[in-house]
């Protein structure tokens, strides 16, 4: 990486008056971390927007319990992840007042950062001024008021009592006042197995105005039980965050740790991990075609979807330990190598996969019953795609095309001609159609991967970095891109970790998509989004 893309952003707010100091306890080298002001996080974001560069993520970090000195008061940061398509990732870091901690909203700037800071108001009792929304996120009722789970002074050991007086107040939902129009609450519990969220429409009719969600009823904790593990114990947990992903979800922490330690992984190590990812891509990608189908009465293309997915998850069991590829990571490399015999099953199976998807697809595509339901529903726009910053297939079906394998370009992708689909209409048919063009794309990536297969080793050693290094990492999942930030304190041990799935994003997606879409083809828009409540749920 060129010593220009290494400090453009920081010469680019210098030019609009905001100074920042690059912070050398943060790895990768190409990509800097900068101190600014407190009052210029704002500013920097304004800026930001007007370079061209996206949201990835806002969070906020206690100082490790090494940086704190006797009988002061523990640091309290507010951090910033922007990517630009050229100048790849930068990081944004200020340090809030102790005895008041204040920061400005910056979701006049970045629509998605409004949730991110709900969230740090309820984990770190941060006063976001200017927010469109105050509103209570993860923090649901049965929460006490005075309890901030991710401050070091919360007791996570100890049951929360809930505060009868919280219990009686009712989340504010955008109110409907027309004589006209009616409501509908969904949820949060489900039929089937899928996990609890809650959604108030507001309809004419059949015609949904509008919709509000409300999620954060599987909030498990993963970043405070991350506190105090060792980087492999880590693993386990990250891997875990949303077990359909766990390959994104195990890479982007992995690579995180390995920046912070600043160490490289074996080539052979990187591609495997590469044809593990594109597997996960592959296989979830089949499901949601079927899924999809299934909720529009066209059960055959449900039933062979999931044959299909069926097959791949056997191999993935005799190949690598296990049907959805858990821990098939280690932090240096991979847990399985890949003999000869597995690597020509492994590219078989991918050759005839695709080449039954694409019959399959010709089927899809001429059947009318189908058609009729997918074409033109759920549409989100180019422009609402690009404001809110939409993330993987939802967000290359509405003209929004960013692709960590190409930004980031991180190994083994940095060797490989990424082809990304460039949908534009937005609508469930496109989100099919970029379903169908990632399964063929992956499916030439993974045979060009283990035709090139490098010789060596699959692990490198890992050693843990020193109290207070952070290492930065973005994976593209097949949902899109996963960030993940780790810092490691005493005795080797992570002393914070923070994580951001492409639903967090995605979610804010779905609530345009269902406008003027009639009540029962919300499931239809739903699956072909297909979010993550446990990715968002931390």
């Amino acid at each position: 990486m060129s010593l220009l893309s290494n400090t453009w952003f920081a010469e680019r707010l210098g030019d609009h008056g905001i100074h920042s100091e690059y912070l050398e306890d943060h790895h990768p080298a190409h990509m800097p971390c900068l101190e600014i002001r407190r009052l210029d996080w704002a500013h920097a974001a304004e800026e930001a927007k007007r370079l061209g560069m996206r949201l990835v993520a806002i969070w906020a970090a206690e100082a490790g319990k090494h940086d704190v000195k006797a009988g002061k008061r523990r640091a309290l940061y507010t951090y910033m992840a922007l990517a630009h398509p050229e100048h790849r990732h930068a990081l944004l870091r200020t340090e809030l007042r102790g005895d008041n901690p204040q920061i400005h909203s910056i979701s006049q700037h970045y629509i998605a950062a409004y949730r991110m800071e709900r969230t740090m108001q309820d984990m770190f009792d941060i006063d976001v001024m200017d927010t469109p929304d105050n509103r209570p996120w993860l923090k649901h009722e049965h929460w006490p008021e005075s309890a901030y789970g991710l401050l070091h002074t919360f007791d996570s050991k100890t049951p929360l009592q809930s505060d009868p007086e919280r219990l009686d107040v009712d989340y504010d939902y955008v109110p409907c006042d027309s004589e006209c129009a009616y409501e509908i609450s969904v949820g949060p519990v489900h039929a089937g197995i899928i996990e609890p969220g809650h959604f108030r429409f507001h309809a004419v009719g059949e015609k949904i105005l509008n919709m509000e969600e409300r999620l954060g009823y599987v909030h498990k904790g993963i970043e405070r039980a991350m506190k105090g593990r060792t980087a492999s114990d880590g693993l386990k947990l990250a891997a875990r965050v949303s077990g359909d992903a766990t390959v994104g979800h195990a890479w982007s922490f992995a690579q995180a740790c390995e920046y912070a330690a600043d160490i490289n992984i074996p080539a052979r190590a990187s591609y495997i991990r590469g044809v593990l990812c594109e597997r996960e891509r592959i296989a979830n990608h089949i499901g949601d075609i079927g899924a999809i189908c299934n909720d529009a009465a066209f059960a055959f293309m449900h039933g062979q979807c999931a044959r299909l997915r069926e097959d791949m998850a056997r191999l993935h069991k005799e190949a690598f330990g296990h049907r959805l590829l858990m821990d098939s990571l280690v932090i240096g490399g991979v847990a399985h190598d890949i003999d000869d015999a597995t690597c020509q099953k492994i590219m078989q199976q991918t050759l005839d996969i695709a080449e039954e998807v694409e019959r399959l697809r010709d089927i899809y595509a001429d059947t009318a019953s189908i058609q009729q339901r997918v074409i033109g529903a759920g549409i989100v726009s180019i422009e609402d795609a690009k404001d809110i910053g939409l993330l993987g297939f939802v967000g290359r079906a509405s003209g929004h095309y960013p692709d960590e394998r190409i930004e980031e370009a991180y190994a083994p992708y940095d060797a490989l001609n990424i082809t990304i689909p460039t949908g534009k209409l937005g609508g469930v048919s496109t989100r099919v159609w970029v379903r169908f063009e990632e399964i063929a794309n992956a499916s030439r990536i993974i045979i060009q991967l283990l035709e090139q297969l490098p010789k060596g080793n699959i692990q490198t050693p890992w050693t843990a970095p020193e109290a207070g290094m952070s290492g930065f990492a973005s994976i593209e999942s097949w949902r899109g891109e996963i960030a993940a930030w780790v810092r490691f304190g005493v005795d080797e041990k992570i002393d914070r970790y923070f994580v951001r799935d492409p639903s967090a994003i995605n979610w804010l997606g779905l609530e345009l998509a269902v406008r003027t879409v009639p009540v029962p083809d919300f499931p239809l828009v739903n699956k072909s989004f297909n979010c993550s409540y446990a990715g968002n749920d931390l």
